[in-house]
């Protein structure tokens, strides 16, 4: 590593005041609350916001011993809102708020988008207008800055739900209970008839559990102050439960992923362990949280285009093809646009222009770069776009687009920190391999996207790049949507097919640029309407091609078929837009689980498939990563809840990235409609609890019912989409390849069938999810603690016939145990995997079962330790009922004595 790479990541290091939330002191700032462009003006939401994230910091207070609070927050409103008293917004952005108030086709219920491993920070919550609007949904929820903290808990610190809707009921200690934390939460089992009223449970003759009508009412007053993430809503309620009060058999989310007290993964395995174990308490009560309101106008873009020496050949090509897609189908109507060069020397080539018009669009593209020489000064492309953007005023929130492909020939460390500190965002492209590597630094600090671009011409990354620096306002019918991005070098045929679905279809355009010779091109609607040269628009000095559909593109597969007989590379890109403004199109957001690794943990991949925050499921997902000196690897993701993912069936697709190699990789992704199986289906988000009603006296008080939500059949036929992720990087610690193990099992499940044990899981790789495990090691135990403090105490099962299948397959292992399995008992499991050089797994999550034969007895729930008091009062009723009946016999015998000896009337001993 040469002197001024050292140099280089030596500034990144110090100055870094990386976006996102932090902790400054005791308070938590930099929270961002964005408002969808989608939301009707309405300003009470901009107070209803400021009242729970005030309420909410009380609560928060309160949770974590007076440790931490909310000291600020900015507000994002939408650009269309005239809100009084807003500033410019500077790197606040819809994508980058981790707080978002949108409408969605899922209902009012707050909830946390969560993929990734316990402890992890989530990635946004969501909250409606009306859930901020509608106080009768309090009722339903709780109070709003409670339920706050409770999705706060889920964000910031990784931990799950204690509740869990499938598992509501578990055995144990001979008696059902409602899955819950922690376990002294008294209430009472009960179902809800259609037409309201209350009864109670009956019971499933097969699982001899109660059915799925059956609900837990906890009492309005309770002897406890703990769980938040149970019920928040409840009033005593105000803490998390911790390693004492944890109820570790409760079959639920934070169970299954952390196997931790919620407190435990807050304090020893969250983003904020270290600030949260070293802070003191508040000596008083802290002050309320400031509150900034800001707003983002019309896009404001300035490219500072590398025509360095450097950029000669086909480089400089590639970067006007690139921004002439961006100039032509990329940035919207209205937005302004500036343009610089620089190399020796810096150059406006434009000045801030408002794009109103195609011809407008077509101006700019004509002032685009075409020749290159010089050095690289980096620092004098930097002011000369800040001064374009400068010219029309406050810089903050405005946007520099700057590409280069070499080291910078000035000190970088002039003249970053200042444009960092502007207030505008930066995004940054490094086209080819020795582009400066200050350029990651200057996106992330200011709310930019990095991206690398090879210039290898089939690979397309350059204009992926450019595609991708949208900037959006949460209103995605407004957004290019990119279906299809490829390449090849080929002498003969390039053929493929872009499916446009019900969702897009307006402005389709497709765009083929060809490296030496212009090509024969045919595109065929979905009806067999060929599009030929005739239809289409050519740039001979770009080598580009363009075929613009009029209006709203026919829904269906459109297959392209290029035919040369010169060996050249060819690229194609299908950009559409929404073909409703009420209907948003599908999308997709890929990301990496970190944007560093040293190779000693394997990274992740996700992507995320939605249509108005409903997942999609079932579609077909693949990733390439591709880097600066390695081949690129094409990876499948899955979302089968076991491996990388989370969650089965949520519309995140993950797999884990393994074969790292040295300096920076893209991520690109492309999905697909797989043979019609895609569908939506209901969110398995992390969110707040309904409660159905309290227990008042007992008796059962209801609240209104919740609105159901029906997963729905996905109506828009095949689709295809692509999607470029932000670039990361690698240096390796060591040479030699890490072995990883294989990875740890999450969704062990168990069950007893008479005297034999049925076990279930989805097997693991040889290497995390790849390859096969060489062996499993069960164990199992009567006490779950004993698996919990050390796997080797518990019982081995013989798992010499087990021979484990290929990664993600369907394991299941059924074996008997050395004794009868009597009614009552319960069992817990554990499972660990072995690859061919020894590395053992994590142990799996504690799968338990139990053996019920009779129907449960009384649909009540109560606190244990009451258990003895209980009884001391049963028995007591119970001699005296004994002595009142023993009393009324000895006098009902002594009274027929009397009349026998001494002949008395009967009304003599009436009374």
């Amino acid at each position: 590593m040469d002197s001024r790479t050292v140099f280089v990541l030596l500034w990144m290091l110090l100055s870094s005041t990386s976006t996102g939330i932090k902790l400054d002191g005791n308070g938590y700032v930099d929270i961002i609350i964005a408002i969808s462009s989608k939301v009707t003006q309405d300003d009470r939401l901009i107070d209803k916001i400021k009242e729970m994230v005030t309420e909410g910091s009380v609560y928060l207070h309160e949770a974590l011993d007076k440790k931490v609070y909310f000291k600020e927050a900015t507000i994002l409103v939408p650009p269309h809102w005239n809100t009084m008293h807003v500033t410019k917004a500077r790197t606040e952005s819809f994508e980058r708020a981790k707080i978002r108030i949108d409408n969605s086709a899922q209902g009012d219920e707050p909830y946390t988008k969560q993929y990734d491993e316990c402890g992890k920070e989530g990635d946004y919550i969501h909250f409606t207008p009306n859930y901020l609007l509608n106080d009768t949904i309090i009722q339903l929820y709780g109070l709003r800055g409670k339920v706050f903290v409770h999705e706060w808990a889920h964000l910031r610190w990784g931990v799950y739900d204690e509740t869990n809707d499938k598992k509501p009921f578990y055995y144990s200690n001979h008696r059902i209970e409602a899955t819950r934390c922690n376990i002294n939460i008294e209430g009472q089992l009960n179902e809800v008839t259609p037409e309201r009223s209350v009864q109670q449970c009956r019971t499933n003759p097969q699982t001899s559990l109660y059915t799925k009508d059956c609900k837990f009412f906890p009492n309005k007053n309770q002897n406890t102050n703990s769980s938040l993430m149970f019920m928040p809503s409840v009033d005593s309620v105000s803490t998390f439960c911790r390693e004492n009060e944890h109820n570790y058999e409760a079959p639920n989310m934070q169970n299954l992923k952390c196997e931790k007290a919620t407190w435990t993964v807050i304090f020893e395995d969250s983003v904020d362990k270290d600030a949260l174990r070293s802070l003191k308490p508040l000596q008083s009560s802290p002050p309320p949280p400031s509150f900034k309101v800001v707003q983002r106008m019309q896009r404001v873009v300035c490219l500072i285009l590398d025509v360095s020496g450097s950029m000669q050949s086909s480089r400089i090509l590639q970067q006007q093809q690139a921004a002439t897609h961006f100039l032509r189908n990329i940035i919207e109507d209205q937005a302004s646009v500036g343009i610089v060069t620089f190399s020796t020397y810096a150059s406006t080539l434009s000045p801030l222009t408002t794009i109103d018009s195609n011809t407008m669009r077509d101006n700019l593209i004509k002032l685009l770069p075409k020749v290159a020489s010089g050095s690289t000064n980096i620092c004098l492309g930097l002011r000369e776009g800040l001064q374009v953007l400068q010219n029309d005023g406050d810089v903050s929130g405005d946007e520099l687009i700057f590409l280069t492909d070499g080291e910078a020939t000035d000190n970088i460390a002039d003249c970053a920190p200042s444009a960092i500190q502007s207030g505008a965002i930066i995004h940054t492209l490094a086209f080819g391999k020795k582009a400066d590597p200050a350029l990651k630094k200057m996106a992330d600090e200011t709310g930019g996207i990095f991206r690398i671009a090879s210039d290898n011409m089939t690979s397309n990354q350059l204009m992926d790049a450019f595609a991708s620096l949208t900037l959006s306002t949460g209103d995605y019918t407004n957004e290019p949507v990119q279906l299809q991005s490829d390449g090849a070098r080929t002498s003969d045929w390039f053929n493929g097919t872009a499916s446009v679905d019900q969702t897009v279809g307006y402005q389709t355009s497709f765009v083929i640029i060809y490296e030496k010779h212009f090509p024969s091109i045919y595109i065929q609607s979905p009806s067999g309407l060929v599009y030929t040269r005739t239809n289409m628009i050519h740039d001979g000095l770009l080598k580009t091609v363009t075929l613009n559909i009029p209006g709203i593109a026919e829904p269906g597969d459109w297959k392209y078929s290029i035919q040369t007989t010169t060996l050249q590379a060819f690229t194609i890109t299908v950009t559409s837009h929404a073909a409703h403004a009420s209907v948003p199109p599908i999308i997709v957001k890929p990301r990496m689980n970190q944007q560093f690794s040293d190779g000693t943990k394997p990274m992740k991949v996700f992507v995320e498939v939605s249509q108005n925050y409903r997942p999609v499921i079932n579609a077909e997902v693949w990733a390439t990563l591709e880097s600066e000196t390695g081949d690129p690897e094409t990876l499948q993701l899955l979302d089968n809840g076991a491996g990388a993912d989370a969650f089965q069936g949520d519309g995140i697709y993950s797999i884990y990235f393994k074969k790292m190699v040295n300096g920076r990789s893209s991520l690109k992704v492309r999905v697909k409609n797989q043979d019609g199986q895609t569908r939506f289906a209901v969110p398995k988000n992390s969110g707040a609890p309904y409660i159905p009603g309290y227990v008042v006296d007992g008796v059962v008080e209801l609240n209104p019912p919740k609105p159901t939500v029906f997963e729905e059949p996905l109506e828009v036929g095949n689709f295809t989409r692509t999607a470029t992720g932000e670039s990361f990087e690698v240096i390796l610690k060591s040479t030699t390849p890490p072995n990883f193990p294989p990875n740890r099992i999450t969704d062990l499940s168990a069950e007893i069938q008479e005297d034999s044990v049925l076990l279930s899981w989805t097997a693991p790789g040889e290497d995390l999810d790849e390859g096969t495990a060489k062996s499993y090691e069960i164990r199992w135990s009567f006490d779950l603690h004993v698996l919990r403090n050390n796997f080797s105490n518990g019982y081995a099962v013989n798992t010499a016939a087990v021979s484990p299948q290929e990664a993600g397959s369907v394991e299941q292992h059924s074996f008997n145990l050395s004794f009868p399995i009597q009614n009552g008992t319960t069992l817990f499991f554990v499972v660990q995997s072995q690859d061919k050089q020894n590395a053992k797994s994590e142990t799996s999550n504690i799968a338990q079962a139990s053996k019920i034969l009779p129907a449960p007895s009384s649909p009540v729930i109560s606190n244990p330790g009451m258990n003895l008091t209980v009884l001391v009062i049963s028995v007591c009723v119970i001699v005296i009922v004994i002595c009142i009946v023993f009393s009324v016999i000895t006098w009902a015998v002594k009274r027929r004595n009397l009349m026998q000896t001494y002949a008395l009337p009967q009304s003599f001993y009436q009374f």
